[in-house]
């Protein structure tokens, strides 16, 4: 329940973990109560696509950056139609924004779209406490009357956990659109929306794919009626363990080009048959090292994502699809961070190589994908 009033950075707030600590600061944004994951971003640019990311949603995200709202909102940086996260933390944010393509305040977006946040409350301390306690439940309440801590507290607790939730048809597309390529047509490809980002069909646009963006809902023979020369798995919010992966093991039963991130990456893997885990607190920002480990490259990459895959990175595995490798890994905490089929053209990796917010050293999947197509386009002409 939130009320959308101007004047809301003036009316108290606090902040209540699942675990019991509390912060009080100000209500940012729109003044009224919700309900989360807490979580925190250390991007110190790139707020208004961590808004509008759909794998966000039901997550609470703490900003580390001290100060956020410096540039403002514009009109064509959004990744998807609305912000997706259930809750805002900042420490200080702008008074005033300043950007050429600014067209309104960060604050106001907030309040426009009945997003409760809080701020001047000391994101440090909240963030070394996520680290060492892990993510975990929130709530943040706003307004000037709030109940005392107890009854918040046991309002928190009883709010869904991020463990079995299963998201993806929440926010993905409900009806097929198309997004054409850029110049001349080279592919097409069948893009499954979890929770898609805008820039990731936009970059393979820029390739000369024609990009058909489906539900999350779709069909094994929807996929193939668009006769695609590769299949894309986006990213996408909530537990890998309760999808459905029959288009995911009919793609690779039939050996079509394949392309996952992020959610992707994490059903990818779960159809070879490894398992996936909640991490402790997760990776989320823009400065995040990965190893590609079949160039030895080292990148520094976007990331959102609170799983990740379970695969041995000493060794080749052998799956129902043949063998597959961990083809990336953080050089952080040696989490699995990508996968590749080495008898078949398929591959995944953990992050965001759209870039949107974020570094470009990893645009060169989309070539690899494009890659793939070509040849397995001029091995179907030999044939």
């Amino acid at each position: 329940m939130t009320t959308s009033t101007r004047g809301a950075a003036a009316a108290p707030a606090v902040l209540v973990l699942e675990d019991g600590r509390t912060f009080r600061g100000r209500a940012y944004g729109a003044v009224g109560e919700t309900f989360g994951e807490a979580v925190f971003n250390t991007g110190m640019t790139g707020y208004q696509e961590t808004l509008t990311d759909p794998s966000y949603c039901r997550q609470v995200v703490v900003m580390t950056a001290p100060h956020v709202g410096n540039t403002g909102v514009n009109d064509e940086d959004d990744e998807s139609k609305k912000i997706w996260v259930a809750g805002y933390v900042v420490r200080d944010p702008a008074r005033i924004p300043s950007n050429w393509r600014s067209r309104r305040s960060l604050d106001d977006e907030l309040v426009q779209q009945g997003v409760v946040g809080i701020s001047g409350i000391d994101t440090r301390a909240l963030t070394r406490h996520l680290r060492e306690r892990g993510a975990m439940r929130v709530g943040i309440f706003s307004g000037p009357a709030l109940a005392d801590e107890a009854t918040l507290l046991a309002r928190v607790q009883q709010a869904p956990e991020m463990k079995g939730a299963n998201l993806s048809d929440e926010v993905a597309t409900s009806e097929a659109y198309v997004v054409p390529a850029i110049g001349e047509k080279k592919f097409t490809v069948a893009a499954i929306d979890l929770g898609i980002k805008g820039m990731t069909p936009h970059r393979m646009a820029e390739r000369g794919i024609e990009v058909h963006v489906l539900p999350a809902s779709a069909t094994l023979e929807e996929v193939y009626a668009l006769a695609p020369d590769g299949v894309f798995l986006s990213n996408g919010p909530g537990d890998p363990a309760t999808a459905d992966l029959t288009v995911v093991k009919g793609v690779l039963e039939r050996k079509t080009p394949l392309f996952g991130i992020c959610f992707g990456n994490q059903l990818l893997g779960r159809a070879l048959g490894f398992g996936t885990y909640k991490l402790k607190y997760g990776h989320r920002g823009i400065n995040q090292p990965v190893q590609d480990r079949t160039t030895g490259k080292v990148e520094v990459t976007a990331h959102n994502h609170g799983f990740a895959v379970e695969a041995p990175l000493d060794k080749v595995s052998d799956t129902p699809y043949g063998r597959a490798e961990v083809s990336h890994v953080c050089l952080n905490d040696n989490v699995v961070e990508g996968l590749q089929l080495l008898d078949q053209p398929a591959f995944s990796v953990q992050y965001h190589p759209e870039a949107a917010a974020g570094p470009h050293d990893a645009a060169y999947l989309f070539d690899r994908f494009t890659s793939l197509m070509n040849t397995a386009q001029m091995e179907a002409e030999r044939a």
